[in-house]
Formats: C-alpha cells, sequence, structure tokens
C-alpha cells in the first residue's frame, strides 16, 4: 500500500509546473516541494539513522525535519521528484509501525492534493488501515487524543472507533482529522463535530 502511494502521487506530480511546486501545502510553512523532500526522508532513514538525527537536533523535531527535509530536497522540483520516485519501493523506515508510514504518505499526499485541486483519493482498505492505526494512539499525530470519547464512524468503509458523540465521514476524512488537519472537518457531520474543533 505505502509503495502504491507513494507511486500515484509521483505520477500526480509530474504534471506540475514550477509554480504549482513552490505552492504552499496544507503543511504548515511546507511547500510542494518541502513536502515531497520529506517523503523522501522518511524513505531514506533507518532506525539508527532517525536516531542519530533525532539525538543531533536535540529531540528537536522541527529542526530534525528540518535538516532531513533540506537533505533530500532537490535543487529543482524536477530532482525532488527524481529523488522521490527512487525510494518509491523502498522498506526503509524509521520504525516497524508500518501503519504510521503509511499514514505518513497518505496524510503528507493530501497535504499536496488539496491546495492543487488533485483529485486522487486513496483506496478505502488503505485509509481503513491508517484510521485504525491513528485513533488507537498518538504516535505521529495526536490521533488518539482528537478521537477520545467520541464514536468516528466512515460513511464508505468499515472503519468504526470508540464510544460517545458521533462524528461521520469518509475514512480519508477522519483520517485527515485525526492528523490534526482541521480543514477536513468541513467534511464531517455529527454532534461531536464540535469537540473535535476544539481540540484541533
Amino acid at each position: 500500500m505505502i509503495h502504491a502511494e507513494r507511486e500515484a502521487l509521483a505520477g500526480e506530480l509530474a504534471g506540475l509546473d514550477d509554480a504549482a511546486w513552490a505552492g504552499a501545502s496544507l503543511c504548515g510553512e511546507w511547500t510542494v516541494q518541502d513536502v515531497v523532500a520529506h517523503l523522501t526522508a522518511g524513505a531514506s532513514t533507518g532506525r539508527w539513522a532517525w536516531l542519530r538525527s533525532i539525538v543531533g537536533a536535540r529531540f528537536d523535531a522541527d529542526l530534525h525535519n528540518a535538516r532531513r527535509l533540506a537533505e533530500h530536497r532537490g535543487a529543482t522540483p524536477a530532482e525532488t521528484l527524481e529523488r522521490f520516485r527512487a525510494v518509491a519501493t523502498s522498506t526503509v523506515a524509521p520504525s516497524g509501525h508500518t501503519a504510521a508510514w503509511l499514514g505518513e504518505v497518505v496524510v503528507h499526499g493530501q497535504d499536496v492534493r488539496t491546495p492543487l485541486r488533485l483529485p486522487r483519493v486513496p483506496p478505502v482498505a488503505t485509509t481503513t488501515a491508517v484510521a485504525r492505526f491513528f485513533a488507537a494512539r498518538d504516535f505521529t499525530v495526536p490521533g488518539r487524543t482528537v478521537a477520545r470519547g467520541l464514536r468516528l464512524e466512515a460513511t464508505d468503509g468499515p472503519f468504526a472507533h470508540g464510544e460517545g458523540p458521533v462524528v461521520r465521514g469518509s475514512t480519508l476524512a477522519l483520517v485527515m482529522v485525526l492528523a490534526g488537519r482541521s480543514a477536513f472537518c468541513d467534511e464531517l457531520t455529527g454532534e461531536g463535530l464540535p469537540r473535535v474543533r476544539e481540540r484541533l
């Protein structure tokens, strides 16, 4: 699934002009090119390299990410895309939490697609695997904190989690909200939605 998502995103990015690559993503101050470089870094950094990097950054995740992004960002968008394509089938990751790294490419894929109005939605089986992982723990994103005391229900697949006021929407929208992307709240409904907005 990870490989399929990387390859799909690379295919979409191939048609972008330089202005699109320099455009904003949903990921803070990162441009589209920055997000892609970050994905390349994640697929290139094993456990020990990640530990060295995070310790070297004195456990400052932002500094760690900035350094690795700079390492994998090409001089041009074409070079950045070439580097991303080169790791599309990589099995390297900072830990063995495979669903987390699937979530990484799903979430950052939408961070890029949404502002660019690229229409692809990952398969429901893919987003379901990510939703289940995110809702159960705070790991790479604050998913468990966002989901606490709520009933999350996907309208397009089997994902359901928790008890409490209901929040409904597509599995992808639920994933993105669990990952802290408030823009996707507009795609959700239910009496629990105000609580989600407050948490984000």
